[in-house]
């Protein structure tokens, strides 16, 4: 006879392991996008995006067809060319069944003779999808950390 009890502990823990898979696999993802930035892998950088993914930037907007652009404009060559580093700060993630999303702040820093200056600071809004090939980006959503209305919604857009 089986043992509802044991069932159900089974059961439940059954869901917190995919939670914690589901958690790993989006940290996993979100932390590959700055190494494949700082090479300039724009089809690494597509990978990580869903069919339909799209990325907001600043006034640049980009989707899955043009997803590999966001490493061939001036300003990212420039910012390879100086030796840069796009690093990104652990997500606070929201899991919602097969979505999800991710907060965090993304800064990049630029060579500067023996040192590093952070040339940018932004606040990232990662919305994903959990596909047959895993977890992808469905949208993201950087703006500059500068005070305005929007980067602060950013941020608070992750809450609830």
């Amino acid at each position: 006879m089986e043992n509802p009890d044991l069932t159900e502990q089974i059961n439940a823990l059954a869901v917190r392991v995919q939670q914690l898979e589901d958690h790993a696999a989006i940290v996993r993802l979100i932390s590959a996008y700055g190494p494949a930035a700082d090479r300039s892998d724009g089809a690494a950088i597509r990978q990580l995006f869903s069919e339909d993914g799209t990325y907001e930037l600043e006034g640049w907007s980009f989707d899955h067809q043009s997803m590999e652009q966001t490493v061939q404009t001036d300003l990212h060559a420039r910012y390879v060319l100086a030796g840069s580093a796009h690093v990104m700060s652990l997500p606070h993630i929201r899991l919602m069944g097969d979505r999800a999303v991710a907060i965090n702040y993304s800064q990049v820093f630029v060579s500067e003779g023996d040192h590093w200056l952070v040339d940018r600071c932004a606040a990232n809004r990662w919305e994903l999808v959990r596909t047959t090939d895993g977890w992808r980006i469905s949208r993201r959503v950087n703006r500059l950390l500068n005070g305005s209305d929007a980067s602060v919604q950013l941020l608070a857009d992750g809450e609830g």
